[in-house]
C-alpha cells in the first residue's frame, strides 16, 4: 500500500483561476485544513507566492465558488474572507482594505469594466440579491428584482449587468432565468422558465453586444447566446452534452470568452469523461483542443489571447492547474494539489458502465478495478446532491481504497446531472427509490461480469448519497454487507423545515409537496424503517453541520445502539459542517471507514 491517509487527506483544492493583466501569472484559490488562501504563480516557472495573510479568504465547501474577483487592471483582488465580509488586497503586497460591513454575506463578486464598482449577491437566512457598491467600499444598492435566488452578477462593457435567478419550488436546474439590467435600469429575461434551466450568464468583453449562457431548453445543457440589439436567442453549439454542472455554486466558470470575442472555450460535462472545446462565435465551428477523458473548470482565457487556464484532473491525474497554449496545444502544470507520492501507486484507468436497471430504464457510471488483484471486494459510492454526478476524475478517497484492493464503483443514478434534462428529472417524487435501485442494480452487474466478490460489497455516500446508502440499508441488505453513511437524511419530516434556505423546497421536486405529500415524507424516510436495517452501520457527521442538522444522524443511532441483532458505530466531528475541512478529521474518516469495513466485510480482526 503507498497512499497514506496523510496523503489523501492532504490534497488541496485548487479553483477559481484569474489571469494576471499583463499575463504573466495566474491568481487562484488554494484551500488546505479549514483555510483558503489566494495565490499567484507565474507561467513560465517558479514558485506560487501566497497574497492573503489575515483575514483569510473563505475556503472552497461543499457549495464554495465565487470567492474572489480581479480589478480590470489587475491593480486589486477582492476577496469574500471567512468574516463573511468583502476584502480588498493590492496584487503587488500590502495590508487588506474592508469593503462591507453588513450582515448579509457577499460571494461572486464582480468588477464593473471602468473599475469603479462592485455587483456581488448579498445572502442572509431570509434573502438573496444582487448588490452594486462603489470598489472603494461603501453600503450596497440592490440592483435586483424579488425572485428568491440570484447568482453570477455579469457585467457587459457599458455597464449592463446579467445574472441567474430562480424561485421555489425550483431549484436552479428544475426552472430558472437569465435577467439583464441595462445602464438605464430597465430589466430583461433574456432566457427561462419554470421547465427550462439557465446559468452562467457572461457578456463578450467586445464587438457586438452579445451575452452568453447555459440553457438545456432542448434537453440538454448547452451554450446560447442572446443578441442584446435585437433581442435574438441563438442556440450556438447543438450537441447532446453537457456544457456545465448544477447550479450548487456561484462562480462557476465553465466556459470563457476570448479577448476579442470571436471563441468561446466550453468544457463538456460527461460521465464517460469529459474535455475542454473552442468554438467559433459567427460559424458554430467547434474543436477539441487540451485535456480530454477527465474533469475540466475553472476555464479562464488569457488577455494576451495566447493560453487558457483550468483546472484539471482524472482518475489516474490528481488535481492540477494548468496552462494550455492554444497556438501549440502545449499544457504545463503550474500548481499540483496532491501531495507526492500518488505516481507512485499506479492508479487504473477508469472503465465507463452503462447497466439495465428497474423498469426497463438503464443507469450509468464508471469502475475502478485495483491492478493485480482477482475478484476484488467492491464499494459502491453514491454521489450527493442528488442532482449532481459522479464526474470521471481523481477522488482521493477512492484512490485510498483501490490501493488497498478495493474496486470502487461509482454511480450516476436516475436523476444525476450530465446525462440531459430528462434523466436528470427522472428523480422527481423518485428519490428513495431510482437512487437505491440503481446502486443495487450496479452492484449487482459488476459482481455478475466477475469484477468483483458479490459476498463482500459495501454501499458508501454522503449527504443525498447517505440517504441512499441508510434506503440500501432497509431495502437492499441482502446486497450489501455494510454500509457507511456521511451525513446524510434519515428524517424527510424533520429535514423540510430544519435545513438551510437553499435547501428548503428541495423536497417539494423530490417527494412532493407538504401537506399533501406527508405520507409518503413518512413512509420514504430510513429513520421510520429501522426494523429493516440489518447490516452493520457506520455514521460520520459534523457537529455544526446546518444543512443535515446532526439530529438526523443520531435519531437513526439512536434508534440502533440498543438491538442486539445489528451493528451501529457512530462518530461526530466538533467543529465540522457539511463535510470535513480540518485534515485530522479525513484521516480520522479513511482509517475508521477501512477498519469498520475491513471487521464486517473482509472479516479482517484490526
Amino acid at each position: 500500500m503507498t497512499i497514506t491517509p496523510g496523503m489523501a487527506a492532504r490534497c488541496r483544492r485548487l479553483g477559481e483561476p484569474h489571469w494576471t493583466a499583463d499575463s504573466q501569472a495566474v491568481l487562484y484559490l488554494d484551500s488546505l485544513d479549514g483555510r483558503g488562501d489566494l495565490y499567484r504563480a507565474p507561467v513560465d516557472g517558479g514558485p506560487a507566492v501566497c497574497l492573503t495573510a489575515e483575514p483569510a479568504p473563505q475556503g472552497a465547501a461543499s457549495y464554495g465558488g465565487g470567492v474572489f474577483a480581479v480589478s480590470p487592471g489587475g491593480e486589486h483582488v477582492v476577496y469574500v474572507a471567512k468574516d463573511k465580509q468583502l476584502w480588498r488586497l493590492p496584487t503587488a503586497g500590502g495590508p487588506p482594505q474592508q469593503l462591507t460591513h453588513g450582515k448579509a454575506t457577499p460571494s461572486a463578486p464582480s468588477f464593473s469594466p471602468d473599475g469603479q464598482r462592485l455587483a456581488s449577491m448579498f445572502s442572509d437566512e431570509k434573502t438573496q440579491a444582487i448588490g452594486v457598491l462603489a470598489a472603494s467600499g461603501g453600503w450596497p444598492q440592490q440592483v435586483s428584482a424579488d425572485a428568491a435566488f440570484h447568482f453570477d452578477p455579469s457585467w457587459s462593457p457599458d455597464g449592463a449587468l446579467a445574472w441567474h435567478e430562480w424561485d421555489p419550488p425550483n431549484m436552479a436546474w428544475d426552472g430558472s432565468r437569465i435577467l439583464m439590467r441595462a445602464p438605464d435600469g430597465a430589466l430583461t429575461v433574456v432566457d427561462g422558465a419554470d421547465d427550462v434551466c439557465t446559468g452562467q450568464p457572461r457578456f463578450a468583453p467586445t464587438g457586438p453586444a452579445r451575452l452568453a449562457y447555459l440553457c438545456d431548453r432542448t434537453g440538454w445543457q448547452n451554450l446560447w447566446l442572446y443578441d442584446v440589439a435585437t433581442g435574438e436567442r441563438r442556440h450556438l453549439v447543438v450537441e447532446e452534452a453537457e456544457h456545465g454542472r448544477a447550479g450548487w455554486a456561484p462562480g462557476q466558470q465553465s466556459y470563457c470568452w476570448s479577448p476579442d470575442g470571436r471563441e468561446i472555450a466550453f468544457v463538456r460535462v460527461a460521465n464517460q469523461g469529459g474535455g475542454l472545446r473552442v468554438v467559433k462565435v459567427e460559424s458554430g465551428a467547434v474543436r477539441e483542443i487540451g485535456p480530454q477523458g477527465g474533469s475540466v473548470g475553472g476555464v479562464v482565457w488569457s488577455p494576451d489571447g495566447r493560453r487558457l487556464a483550468y483546472v484539471y484532473s482524472s482518475p489516474t491525474e490528481p488535481l492540477r492547474l494548468e496552462t494550455l497554449e492554444i497556438a501549440t496545444g502545449e499544457r504545463r502544470v503550474l500548481v499540483h494539489g496532491a501531495p507526492a507520492g500518488f505516481d507512485a501507486a499506479d492508479l487504473p484507468e477508469a472503465e465507463v458502465l452503462t447497466w439495465p436497471t428497474v423498469g426497463g430504464e438503464t443507469a450509468h457510471g464508471w469502475l475502478l478495478r485495483p491492478k493485480g488483484v482477482e475478484n476484488p471486494p467492491l464499494l459502491v459510492s453514491v454521489h450527493g446532491g442528488p442532482t449532481s454526478q459522479a464526474e470521471r476524475t481523481f477522488l482521493p478517497g477512492h484512490a485510498y481504497m483501490v490501493d488497498r484492493g478495493w474496486a470502487v464503483l461509482s454511480v450516476n443514478y436516475r436523476g444525476s446531472t450530465g446525462q440531459g434534462r430528462a434523466y436528470a428529472q427522472a428523480l422527481r417524487g423518485n428519490w428513495g427509490i431510482h437512487d437505491v435501485d440503481d446502486s443495487v442494480s450496479g452492484a449487482r452487474f459488476v459482481c455478475e461480469r466477475g469484477w468483483a466478490d458479490p459476498d463482500r460489497v459495501a454501499v458508501m455516500g454522503g449527504s443525498a448519497g447517505g440517504w441512499t446508502v441508510l434506503c440500501c440499508m432497509a431495502r437492499a441488505g441482502d446486497t450489501f454487507k455494510a454500509g457507511v453513511n456521511l451525513f446524510g437524511v434519515s428524517d424527510l419530516v424533520k429535514f423540510a423545515p430544519e435545513t438551510h434556505r437553499f435547501e428548503a423546497h428541495y423536497l417539494d421536486t423530490l417527494i412532493g409537496p407538504l401537506p399533501e405529500s406527508y405520507d409518503r415524507y413518512v413512509e420514504r424516510s430510513p429513520v421510520n424503517m429501522i426494523d429493516q436495517m440489518k447490516t452493520p452501520l457506520l455514521i460520520l457527521q459534523g457537529d455544526s453541520d446546518v444543512v443535515v442538522p446532526p439530529n438526523q444522524s443520531e435519531d437513526v443511532y439512536n434508534a440502533l445502539k440498543d438491538r442486539k441483532d445489528v451493528v451501529v458505530e457512530m462518530k461526530l466531528y466538533p467543529g465540522e459542517g457539511h463535510g470535513w475541512a480540518k485534515c485530522e478529521h479525513t484521516i480520522d474518516q479513511l482509517e475508521r471507514v477501512e477498519k469498520f469495513l475491513n471487521h464486517h466485510v473482509l472479516h479482517k480482526l484490526s
